[in-house]
């Protein structure tokens, strides 16, 4: 990875970490955790779970009385075969956005920069797809508001 995608920062379209908001009428939140996880190409991988059509980054939603980081960590085990070692996972902040599979809801996400070294990740039956991606090649996608607002590469 080049020394100008050593930030937190590096690479992303970044509007900033927004503190939840006070959902608008009708609107529920969904609480995740989510990892921004770019390829020594400066790609962001994005998953597409089944079922299914938007691609997002990859992470999910807590069991009860876990951390993001926890959270974070056993998803990536669950959905990509990830072994995540949780002490150089970067917290990035909270991030909200509309949620692309779940209408009347809002995403709310706690963001980790996690840099994977040289494991592949490999779907399982959660996951119906992965890609590696560049801001071109996203536009040919759907893509989550969470990813496609914040996290997109800027190339």
């Amino acid at each position: 990875m080049s020394d100008d995608l050593d930030s937190p920062t590096d690479g992303i379209t970044a509007k900033g970490p927004t503190a939840p908001a006070s959902p608008s009428s009708g609107e529920r939140e969904i609480h995740v955790s989510a990892a921004r996880i770019l390829d020594a190409s400066g790609r962001l991988l994005l998953v597409r779970k089944a079922g299914t059509t938007a691609f997002m980054q990859p992470g999910g939603k807590p069991e009860p009385g876990e951390t993001p980081l926890q959270t974070l960590v056993r998803e990536l085990h669950e959905e990509l075969g990830l072994r995540i070692d949780p002490d150089t996972a970067e917290p990035l902040g909270r991030y909200r956005a509309a949620a692309a599979n779940e209408a009347g809801f809002a995403v709310v996400a706690d963001v980790f920069r996690v840099d994977i070294g040289d494991q592949e990740p490999v779907i399982d039956a959660e996951i119906e797809e992965l890609r590696w991606v560049t801001r071109a090649e996203a536009s040919d996608l759907e893509v989550a508001p969470l990813a496609a607002t914040y996290f997109l590469p800027e190339r």
